[in-house]
């Protein structure tokens, strides 16, 4: 004779459900602590502002190592050559080393000095 079983018997717990009730509890518990710390991220207006600061000093130091060297070969060339055309045109790159080294610095200067007086967007001076 076959036994029936009765709708009362105890049955063993599936462990598969425990593990998916302590893994999102652990979950909830995880989110829960990240979002209610104050968020201490920079603002990316700022962190642009550093980039943009950072690889301009880059761009500035690379240019005026390269200022140097050609200025030293344009005025080399100018003292030590017999043709007059090629002192002639020392002089003419010379003369742009100087204005384009000039001018970035004077992108520097705007930089530096003026863009503070357009803080929030406004004139503070």
């Amino acid at each position: 004779m076959k036994k029936k079983l009765s709708t009362l018997q105890n049955k063993p717990v599936n462990t598969s459900h425990i593990g998916r009730i302590l893994y999102i509890t652990f979950l909830m518990i995880t989110m829960s602590a990240m979002f209610a710390q104050p968020a201490f991220a920079a603002n990316v207006w700022d962190k642009a502002n550093e980039i943009m600061k950072d690889v301009y000093h880059q761009i500035l130091l690379i240019s005026t190592i390269a200022a140097i060297v050609t200025a030293s070969v344009a005025l080399l060339l100018m003292n030590f050559s017999k043709s007059g055309r090629t002192v002639d045109e020392s002089r003419a790159w010379l003369k742009r080393i100087v204005i384009t080294w000039a001018i970035l610095n004077g992108l520097g200067f705007i930089m530096s000095y003026v863009t503070p007086f357009f803080t929030d967007g406004r004139w503070n001076g």
